[in-house]
């Protein structure tokens, strides 16, 4: 293989592909306890373990700030979506609107959203942030970064946007999947 070096990073060997441009992927010769399984396999619950131990490292980050998943996962939705309806938000969180309705009234409550009237229909209405909220997503914001540092420390720019261009890859597969 071209540029064959290797390097060991969170117990995986892997080729960089600033090293081995020809691959545009980083090889991977086993992911612990998944020796036997397909690369594909391999992936798949990779994908899974990364994202669960991103939002159990995020939760633990921001207890001290005395919010939980659902409220920051709000925030960072609403602070996306300015203005969007609760059916919406529900779409975007993959919840239930009777879940979501009863999240905004409660940090409507909290002052850190608010409900506004929609072009004048009174049946839907509209979410935003409070500026009071403004702090607390900044905040957010600064544990998010840190988070995605640890998570990417070690990779180069290119990798990055290498990796960036495969997650968009996987994440139209699915998406179209998921509406197929």
């Amino acid at each position: 293989m071209h540029g064959d070096k290797k390097k060991r990073q969170g117990g995986h060997s892997v080729t960089s592909i600033a090293e081995d441009p020809t691959t545009r992927a980083a090889q991977v010769d086993h992911a612990p306890g998944m020796r036997h399984e397909s690369p594909a396999r391999q992936v798949s619950l990779l994908l899974a373990t990364v994202s669960r131990l991103q939002r159990t490292i995020f939760d633990r980050s921001v207890a001290p700030l005395g919010v939980t998943r659902a409220q920051w996962a709000m925030i960072a939705v609403v602070a996306r979506h300015p203005g969007a309806s609760q059916r919406t938000l529900a779409e975007h969180l993959e919840t239930s609107e009777a879940a979501v309705g009863r999240l905004i009234e409660r940090l409507c409550t909290e002052g850190l959203l608010e409900r506004r009237e929609r072009n004048g229909d009174r049946r839907t209405r509209a979410v935003y942030l409070t500026e009071q909220a403004r702090p607390l997503l900044d905040r957010l914001g600064a544990i998010a970064a840190d988070s995605e540092s640890t998570m990417l420390a070690g990779f180069s720019k290119a990798e990055i946007d290498a990796l960036l261009g495969f997650m968009a890859r996987i994440h139209d597969n699915v998406s179209a999947r998921n509406e197929g």
